[in-house]
Parts: structure tokens; C-alpha cells; sequence
């Protein structure tokens, strides 16, 4: 059984870029080089951003035809949505939102200077959408966002239900999943890898740091490449 971690413990993460937890995830547990990560390209409001790291709220979201819910039902769903993420697991969170529109997504933005500063407030990070966002002038400040577009209108946008699985960039997320995001991306932490993460990655940046010396050195040849190589694998 894997060994229990602190909220202090998740926040060290965040000394990591995205890649390099991918890196040690994929040697923690092969499954993770091809399942749990954002595999296609997106916008990042904050690429100068520390990495951000939370508990998945996950929404899905449509905006190109208005929301079957009206009046008093609408606003109750709205403020019951509000309360998920305030509430709704473990803080800090990370919003994963799927946009449900298909070849449309991103026609309407869920994300701006109003939901940015909402979502901060109760204890999000930032978002990690395949939809789209606004405000970027006037947005939540060291709010992280990853979208898949920036437009001006939000047209019909609402969220169609949330705290199930969300779908974003290739990644499949629950409601309560680790997320580790920066400007490259987003990834899966599974919880059993948390306590373990720290050292895998100090053994893999130790490794290659002997190959990037080599290679920085003058006269750096393939002989000397596989000698660096060689050394590298003696790290444990």
C-alpha cells in the first residue's frame, strides 16, 4: 500500500515542470507514456507561470445552443455548481472543462475576467479547457489557464453537468484527480506516486545532467557521448 502524503507533500510538485513529471511517472509505471496527459496543443495564459498542482473539478460545458435549464432552475443548478468547486474534494483544485460542441468547440467562452476571479476565490488554481477563454487583459491575476482558443463571445455558453469524467486534449479526467499543469500541458498524478515522485526525479535530472555536461564541453564527440551515457546509467 502505498505510503499516505501531506498537502505539503502535493505542493512540492509544483517544483517540477510538467515534462519532468511525465518523465518520472513513465518510469514509476510504464501505463503512464501513453495514457494520462494532454496530447494536443492549446493556448497557455500564464507560460511564465509556476507549475500549478490540484484536485480535478470537472465540468462539461456547451455553447452554441442556450441551456435547457431557465429562470429559478437555472440559477439553482448555477450556484450548485459554484458550490462543487468550492466544496466539492480536497483544495487547492484545477478546473478540467470539456467542451461538449465537437468541430465547434470553443465558440463561446466559459472562461473570463468574471469566472477567473470566481473560481480563484474558491480555491481553484486555474482551468485546463479544450474550450475557450476571454478577458485575458483583465484576468484573474496568477490564475493559470490552458485553452483550446481565445474568442470575444460567450454566446449560449452553461455547463451541462460536472463532477463525472471530463475529456480534455486526449486526457480523461475524474472528479478528484491530481492534475500537474504548466505551459506544456497537463498530466495525471496518480496519488500511490506522490511521496515517490521527489526522488525518481532527482535521479532523473541527476542523470542527465552528466550527458548535458558532456555535451557542452568542447571537442564533445559520439565517443565521448556514449562514455556520458555510460556514467549516466551508473546514477541510482
Amino acid at each position: 500500500m502505498a505510503e499516505a502524503f501531506t498537502a505539503r507533500d502535493l505542493a512540492k510538485l509544483a517544483d517540477y515542470d510538467t515534462p519532468t513529471m511525465c518523465n518520472a511517472l513513465e518510469v514509476l509505471d510504464p501505463r503512464w507514456r501513453t495514457s494520462g496527459f494532454t496530447t494536443r496543443p492549446m493556448y497557455c495564459r500564464y507560460p511564465d507561470l509556476k507549475p500549478i498542482v490540484g484536485y480535478a473539478r470537472t465540468v462539461r460545458i456547451a455553447s452554441t445552443e442556450p441551456s435547457k435549464l431557465q429562470g429559478p432552475a437555472a440559477k439553482k443548478a448555477k450556484l450548485e455548481y459554484y458550490q462543487y468547486i468550492e466544496t466539492g474534494g480536497p483544495r487547492p483544485s484545477v478546473c478540467v472543462l470539456q467542451d461538449l460542441d465537437g468541430d465547434r468547440a470553443g465558440f463561446g467562452a466559459y472562461w473570463g475576467e468574471v469566472q477567473s476571479n470566481i473560481h480563484k476565490g474558491l480555491g481553484c488554481l486555474g482551468c485546463v479547457t479544450d474550450g475557450s477563454i476571454r478577458d485575458t487583459h483583465v484576468w484573474a491575476d496568477g490564475f493559470q489557464a490552458l485553452s483550446g482558443s481565445v474568442v470575444p463571445a460567450h454566446a449560449w455558453v452553461h455547463a451541462v453537468d460536472f463532477g463525472g469524467e471530463a475529456s480534455v486534449f486526449g486526457m480523461r479526467v475524474k472528479s478528484g484527480d491530481i492534475i500537474h499543469a504548466d505551459r506544456h500541458g497537463a498530466v495525471i498524478v496518480p496519488p500511490e506516486t506522490v511521496k515517490a515522485l521527489p526522488a525518481m526525479i532527482d535521479k532523473l535530472v541527476r542523470r542527465e545532467l552528466v550527458i548535458i555536461g558532456a555535451a557542452k564541453k568542447k571537442g564533445f564527440t559520439a565517443a565521448k557521448l556514449a562514455k556520458a551515457i555510460a556514467e549516466s546509467d551508473e546514477i541510482h
